[in-house]
């Protein structure tokens, strides 16, 4: 049988979701994706206002942002995110970010003093993992966290529709990088602020990095019940 979010679960959803970092040469036709952002336009958000911007490129113009980008990264133009955000975590944060780097390194087969092949792996993430689509969110730059948490709640709902399509799909930070480029690739205007991106496609399952799966800490790590 194959994929579809009327014969996924949600719990199947949530539990198949993961950052896929390598895809095949496959475009998804126009008629699903219509069919996945649709459904993640059920997304909740305060007083139903749905802040978020959505700016889905394919063929051409996501090959031009993505060596845009990557041309950025060369030169070494420095990053300019509309938004700041901490370059490195403490304590349990920093742990579990170690962990998740050793587990997709190990599976790239990049050691842990292997600099230029750390510098492949984070150029990787500018190439897009040669995903054939990317979208990127945004928002009012009038608006602050309290919204920011409705976008996150859409960016939740369209990866766990994505993977009830059957489409992998991995959220970038990196994407943010360069909001100017995502501006002018789509005539947006300075009022919106871009969040980040999520790169989505066909999983090539023969790439390494796609061998990674990350566990979670045990709700009692996390999680408190009182009454």
């Amino acid at each position: 049988m194959s994929v579809s979010p009327e014969t996924m679960s949600l719990a199947e959803a949530i539990k198949s979701r993961r950052s896929v970092r390598g895809y095949l040469d496959k475009e998804i036709p126009q008629e699903t994706l219509e069919s996945i952002f649709t459904l993640a336009q059920r997304a909740p958000s305060n007083c139903n206002i749905q802040p978020w911007k959505v700016y889905v490129a394919s063929g051409a113009l996501k090959d031009r942002i993505r060596d845009q980008m990557v041309e950025k990264v060369m030169q070494g133009v420095p990053f300019n995110s509309d938004y700041e955000y901490p370059d490195t975590f403490d304590g349990e944060y920093r742990k579990r970010q170690v962990d998740c780097a050793m587990e997709l390194y190990g599976n790239m087969g990049i050691e842990r003093g292997d600099k230029e092949g750390r510098n492949r792996a984070m150029l990787r993430n500018f190439q897009m993992f040669d995903a054939p689509h990317v979208v990127f969110i945004g928002m009012d730059r009038i608006f602050g966290a309290s919204v920011a948490i409705d976008v996150g709640m859409y960016m939740q709902t369209l990866m766990l529709s994505m993977t009830a399509h059957g489409v992998g799909c991995c959220p970038q930070g990196t994407m943010r990088y360069y909001p100017d480029i995502v501006r002018e690739a789509f005539g947006i205007g300075e009022e919106i602020n871009i969040l980040l991106g999520i790169t989505f496609g066909y999983e090539d399952t023969s790439v390494p990095a796609n061998k990674t799966w990350i566990d979670r800490e045990p709700i009692d790590q996390l999680v408190q019940f009182r009454r």
